[in-house]
């Protein structure tokens, strides 16, 4: 019976393991659009497999080293791979029906030949957060660094922005930013620095529903959903801004810093 309580969650670990590779097969085979979706699902994944350990009291190291080896995947290398679709070819966006959806066009290109590679800055820096994460010990309920979970969510939800690009405001941000080589390029850079620079970041574990102690998660939280009602998929790197300033303008006490 033990045995199979400590496999639970390494079902769980699994799954988030094939959902990363789900993403990079679609994403190289040219259905960019439903990469994000299998990251979303083991987004969740992963954050089940550490609450189903916990539950069932059977944390431990393998489960640990599991977790961050189906990370690199996921987290790291799927990501990577969706940069280096995105920067392989140009996009334009085109009203493709009545109800104002917008579709993303490849057309290849190769006035940067190498640009692409840029992609390859993400797993690099994934690794070593990952890593960091397995060996920092100062770190108990906050994070150091962007978490590599976070920093996916932004780069998955680039290629489903397109879709739902309304209006001339919108369409303008993805012409700056995603479709531009310097606008992806800023992106991609901030993001891998942001996982291994020393910064403090709050985490999400609630450990009892008081307000107090709890201030800066429940505003997050809130806030939060309040974007994702009124923007719908375009809150999604909002979130993520979001989580970054209220983490700087609230910075974690020293004795409860973690990963």
């Amino acid at each position: 019976m033990l045995a199979i309580k400590k496999l639970i969650p390494h079902l769980f670990t699994a799954g988030n393991l094939v959902g990363g590779i789900l993403a990079i097969i679609f994403t190289l085979n040219g259905h960019i659009f439903f990469a994000p979706f299998f990251i979303f699902i083991s987004a969740i994944l992963d954050f089940l497999d550490g609450f189903v350990a916990r539950l069932l009291k059977v944390q431990g190291e393998l489960g640990k080293q599991l977790d961050s080896l189906a990370d690199m995947v996921t987290f790291g290398v799927a990501p990577g791979i969706i940069v280096y679709e995105l920067a392989q070819s140009k996009y334009t966006v085109e009203r493709t029906s009545e109800y104002t959806l917008y579709a993303i066009e490849r057309t290849d290109t190769d006035v940067y030949a190498l640009f692409p590679l840029i992609g390859l800055i993400i797993p690099i820096f994934a690794l070593f957060r990952l890593a960091k994460f397995n060996l920092d010990t100062r770190q108990n309920d906050s994070f150091i660094g962007l978490p590599t979970p976070a920093m996916t969510i932004f780069v998955a939800s680039l290629p489903i922005l397109p879709y739902f690009a309304h209006s001339s405001i919108e369409k303008t941000i993805l012409e700056n930013t995603i479709f531009n080589p310097y606008g992806l390029s800023i992106i991609t850079i901030l993001l891998s620095v942001l996982m291994v620079v020393e910064l403090p970041l709050f985490a999400l574990k609630i450990k009892n529903f008081k307000w107090k102690g709890n201030e800066i998660r429940y505003i997050f939280l809130t806030i939060s959903l309040i974007l994702l009602i009124t923007l719908l998929w375009w809150a999604l790197p909002l979130i993520i801004i979001l989580y970054v300033v209220l983490s700087l303008l609230v910075k974690p006490k020293k004795n409860e810093i973690q990963s």
